[in-house]
C-alpha cells in the first residue's frame, strides 16, 4: 500500500502550541487582507456608491459563474510601500475563476483608490496576470475603471507601462481572447486597453474612453468638448465603433461579458480528471505541522498525505537522499511529482535524487510541485570536497531547464541556492504562493549578523585595532531584526514575489485550480533523445 501513514499527535501540546501560532498568523494575514478589500477607504467606497456603482470585487462576483471559487492573485501588492498613496492591493484586483464555464484570467481596476490610477506596483501585479494568463493560455477579462496612471509617479510609470498593450496584443496574436468591460473613465494609456481587446462592452452614459480629456483637448488645440462627444459611450457604439456591445447598466455589462465567454467555444488542451479521492486526513490539521522554530524539521509527508489525492505517494529513492523527499501522486485527479524538504539541508545525494527525479517528470510529461522547506545547500569542508557545488548545480540545471509546468508552495525557510533548486520565483514556476509559517532570504537572520560579525572582526583584526564588542553586539541586533522582517511572507508577497499568502488548509483547493489552470494550455517536458541520465 502507498497510502502515508500519519504519526501527527493532533491530540499533543507540541501539535496544540504550533496549531496557536499558525492560526494567530492567519489573524494578522487577514488583517492586512482587510486593507485591501477596503480599497480606497470608507469615504471613497461611499463616494462610489453613491454613484450607483459595483466595487471592484462586486463586480468580479458577479461575472463568475454562481457558486464557482475565484482564487484572487497577489492581494497584498504593494504591501510596506514607502508611499502612502499606494493602498495594500496596488488598486488592482486580479485572479482566476470560472466564467460560462471557462477558466479566465480577471483584472478589476480598484476606482476608490485615486479613481483606479495605476502606480508602479499596479503595473508589476497586471505584468504577472498576464504572465500568468500568456503561459497557461487563458481567456482574459479586464474590468476597466481607470484614470491612467498616477501622475507623480509618472516616472516609474511611462516607460515600462507600455508592456500592458504589448501583453494584450501578444496574447491576441496567440489566439488568447482578451475582453475589456469598461464601467467608467479610461484615460490616456488606460484607453488601450479596450483600444487592444479582441471584445468590448461599454456601460452607457457611464464609460469615457478617450486619450485626452475635456481639458487636455483644451489645452492641446483650444477645442471645447464634452465627455459623451469626445469618448462616451454611446459615441464609441454608434460613431467610432471601438465599443462592440452597448450595455445599459453594470449589471447588463458583466451578463453581456458572460454571453461573450460562452461563444468563444474555447476548448482546454487537456480533458479535466474524473472526480478524485480526498485525502485521508483532515486539511484542518495542517495548521499544527509547522513548528514555531524553523529550526526545528518536521515531516513533508505530513503535509502531503493531507493535499493528495486519497494521500497516496508514492516514493521515489526513499532510502537515499533522505533529506528530500520525492515521489507521485494525483492531486484533484492530475498526476504530479511532488519533491519536498524533508530536513532543511540539501546534500549531494539529495541533489543528485532531485535532478533524476525531475528528468523522470519531463520524460512522462508530469507537472512538479515543490514544496520548500530549506536552509540551503550543506556547506563545510567535507562537503565542498565531495562535490557539492556540482552536485546543487546539476539540480538547479534540472530544474532551470524542465519544461513540465512547476508550482511551489513556500511552508517554512526557503534559504540561499536551496529557494533556486527549489524552483523559486526566479525559476519561473507557473504560480508561487506561501503559508503565513515561511520565511525566504539569503540566509537565516541569525546566520547573516553572525557572518557580518566575523569579517567585522577579521577585518579589525588585520588592521591592529580593537574591536568594538558593544559596537559589535549592536549591529548584530539591528542586521537579525532588518533579515527578519524582510524575510516574513506579507514582506515578499508586497513585493510579488509569490502569488500570494494561503491559509495552509487551502493548499489543496489553491494547487487544484492551479493545476486545472495549467491544462488549459498545452505542455511538454523535455525530450532530448540521451533519455535520464542516473547522477
Amino acid at each position: 500500500m502507498t497510502v502515508l501513514a500519519s504519526s501527527l499527535d493532533t491530540a499533543g501540546a507540541e501539535y496544540a502550541a504550533r496549531r496557536a501560532a499558525m492560526l494567530d498568523k492567519l489573524a494578522g494575514l487577514d488583517a492586512e487582507h482587510a486593507k485591501a478589500v477596503a480599497g480606497g477607504g470608507e469615504k471613497y467606497v461611499a463616494r462610489h456608491r453613491a454613484r450607483g456603482k459595483l466595487l471592484a470585487r462586486e463586480r468580479v462576483e458577479l461575472l463568475l459563474d454562481p457558486d464557482t471559487p475565484f482564487l484572487e492573485l497577489s492581494p497584498l501588492a504593494g504591501w510596506g510601500s514607502d508611499s502612502p498613496a499606494y493602498t495594500v492591493g496596488a488598486s488592482l484586483v486580479t485572479g482566476i475563476g470560472v466564467v460560462s464555464g471557462v477558466e479566465c484570467l480577471i483584472t478589476a481596476n480598484d476606482p476608490t483608490v485615486r479613481g483606479g490610477a495605476s502606480n508602479p506596483w499596479t503595473l508589476k501585479k497586471a505584468f504577472r496576470a498576464h504572465e500568468i494568463s500568456l503561459a497557461n493560455r487563458l481567456p482574459s477579462i479586464h474590468l476597466v475603471e481607470s484614470g491612467g496612471a498616477d501622475l507623480p509617479s509618472q516616472k516609474e510609470i511611462f516607460i515600462p507601462g507600455g508592456a500592458l498593450f504589448k501583453f494584450l496584443t501578444r496574447s491576441s496574436a496567440a489566439g488568447i481572447p482578451t475582453v475589456a468591460v469598461v464601467f467608467g473613465n479610461s484615460t490616456a494609456g488606460g484607453a488601450y486597453v479596450p483600444g487592444m481587446s479582441d471584445h468590448v462592452i461599454m456601460v452607457k452614459e457611464r464609460a469615457k474612453v478617450f486619450l485626452g480629456g475635456p481639458p487636455l483637448v483644451k489645452m492641446a488645440t483650444g477645442e471645447e468638448s464634452d465627455d459623451e462627444s469626445l469618448g462616451g459611450a454611446d459615441m464609441h457604439a454608434r460613431t467610432s465603433g471601438l465599443a462592440d456591445y452597448h450595455a445599459v447598466d453594470e449589471p447588463d455589462a458583466l451578463h453581456t461579458a458572460r454571453r461573450v465567454v460562452a461563444r468563444l467555444d474555447w476548448r482546454k488542451a487537456h480533458p479535466d480528471p474524473p472526480p478524485a479521492a480526498p485525502p485521508a486526513y483532515p486539511e484542518d490539521e495542517l495548521l499544527g505541522v509547522v513548528p514555531g522554530d524553523l529550526k526545528v524539521p518536521f515531516d513533508p509527508r505530513e503535509v502531503i498525505a493531507r493535499v493528495v489525492d486519497g494521500s497516496d505517494f508514492d516514493e521515489f529513492k526513499p532510502l537515499y537522499g533522505t533529506s528530500l523527499a520525492t515521489g507521485w501522486a494525483r492531486l484533484h485527479g492530475y498526476p504530479v511529482g511532488i519533491l519536498a524538504n524533508a530536513r532543511g539541508v540539501l546534500f549531494s545525494a539529495e541533489s543528485q535524487k532531485a535532478a533524476q527525479f525531475i528528468q523522470l517528470a519531463n520524460q512522462r510529461d508530469i507537472p512538479l510541485v515543490f514544496l520548500h522547506n530549506t536552509t540551503g545547500y550543506m556547506v563545510g569542508k567535507d562537503y565542498e570536497q565531495g562535490g557539492i557545488i556540482k552536485h546543487g548545480a546539476q539540480m538547479i540545471n534540472a530544474v532551470s531547464n524542465s519544461r513540465v509546468p512547476h508550482l511551489s508552495v513556500l511552508m517554512g525557510a526557503s534559504y540561499g541556492a536551496g529557494h533556486y533548486g527549489m524552483c523559486g520565483r526566479a525559476y519561473d514556476p507557473r504560480f508561487l504562493f506561501a503559508w503565513p509559517s515561511a520565511k525566504s532570504a539569503v540566509m537565516g537572520p541569525q546566520q547573516l549578523a553572525g557572518v557580518l560579525s566575523i569579517v567585522a572582526r577579521a577585518s579589525a583584526e588585520a588592521k591592529g585595532t580593537p574591536y568594538d564588542e558593544d559596537g559589535d553586539a549592536a549591529l548584530r541586533a539591528m542586521v537579525e531584526q532588518q533579515i527578519e522582517a524582510e524575510s516574513l511572507p506579507v514582506f515578499l508577497s508586497g513585493r510579488l514575489y509569490d502569488d500570494g499568502v494561503i491559509d495552509p488548509r487551502d493548499t489543496r483547493t489553491v494547487l487544484g485550480i492551479c493545476l486545472s489552470a495549467i491544462h488549459t494550455a498545452p505542455y511538454a517536458g523535455v525530450h532530448d533523445g540521451y533519455g535520464v541520465f542516473r547522477l
